[in-house]
């Protein structure tokens, strides 16, 4: 472990130690850091939110590695901490363990469900948000050729790989969409030199357009599009600014809506499942300074149709939670 690693355990300890009276929200980040420039990085977003807005303040840990899942939301509880948002489906477990033992506490899962009374669970209907922008990618495409490249290999991404082909194929039915997974472990997060092996690979086969749902492996992706001069999709958070002119745009997943509501209504937080949807606006596109010539007015009004059809339910798109397949393409 590296000193500045050493440091951040240590203010970590000294920070849960002085908060321990105080019912202050948490907010424990997955693997990948909080500074990922995804998913991570977009909870803490909508906690600094918060914070500003209220003058609050919360805490917070990052997780470096699985064995200290358990470990780090029990500590937490400990503080009194209340609610505490736990970020990742690979944390399931760890809150069907713990939260029976703080029923006192509410906890707020990302991208899991857990049936217990004081668990809030939020799901984004990640496949509604990713064939929007697979409906630009195949718009923007001159080769008819696209690709995706997931993270770890794991339903959730499958979710969005899958939403992607579809809007990709709903555009060019007989486009072709080449998908990779990074890896089957949590190091396939955070591993940009594989994203970006992986987007060359899919470069050489004649993608013009790459989305990433990768975590922190997505900026390898990004920089490798962007040095080929082809476009990329970022995700999770808005990632245009990254290579201006080369994101094409980003699949938003507000996470940064969930942390913030959560830590607004403090321990009188609604437990149960919520599915944050297109309806809802817990999913879209994002357009900004960075990649506004990049997508006409042409392109806006079919995807702003598109959605509005998703959103009333007219159009459906195939959720591959429903029986783990996706008929626009295979992993």
């Amino acid at each position: 472990m590296s000193l500045m690693k050493h440091f951040a355990a240590a203010t970590a300890t000294i920070a849960l130690t002085a908060g321990a009276a105080l019912a202050d929200p948490a907010l424990i980040f997955d693997l990948g850091g909080k500074f990922d420039k995804s998913f991570n990085e977009s909870a803490y977003e909508g906690a600094q939110r918060w914070a500003k807005e209220t003058g609050g303040s919360y805490k917070e840990l990052e997780m470096q590695s699985e064995a200290q899942r358990e470990q780090f939301v029990r500590r937490m509880a400990e503080t009194g901490a209340n609610p505490i948002v736990v970020m990742s489906f690979s944390n399931i477990e760890t809150l069907n363990t713990v939260a029976p033992d703080f029923p006192d506490t509410k906890f707020v899962l990302i991208d899991g469900v857990v049936e217990q009374p004081n668990v809030r669970s939020v799901m984004f209907a990640e496949h509604e948000g990713s064939y929007l922008v697979g409906m630009l990618a195949a718009m923007a495409s001159e080769s008819n050729t696209v690709g995706f490249i997931g993270g770890m290999d794991i339903p959730l991404i499958r979710q969005f790989g899958c939403g992607y082909a579809q809007g990709v194929k709903a555009v060019i039915p007989d486009a072709t969409v080449i998908a990779n997974m990074t890896g089957n472990t949590g190091a396939a997060w955070n591993d940009p030199v594989k994203g970006g092996e992986l987007a060359k690979s899919q470069i050489s086969q004649g993608a013009d357009v790459i989305f990433a749902a990768a975590g922190g492996t997505g900026m390898g992706v990004l920089q490798a599009a962007a040095d080929a001069d082809i476009l990329s999709i970022g995700v999770d958070s808005n990632q245009n600014h990254l290579h201006p002119g080369k994101v094409l745009t980003s699949m938003l997943k507000r996470v940064d809506n969930a942390v913030y509501e959560a830590f607004k209504a403090g321990d009188a937080v609604e437990t149960g499942a919520v599915n944050m949807n297109l309806a809802a606006q817990g999913v879209g596109y994002a357009l900004d300074e960075n990649n506004k010539d990049l997508i006409s007015e042409d392109m806006m009004t079919a995807v702003d149709a598109a959605a509005a059809k998703i959103a009333s339910g007219e159009l459906i798109v195939h959720d591959y939670y429903t029986d783990n397949t996706c008929p626009a393409v295979s992993f």
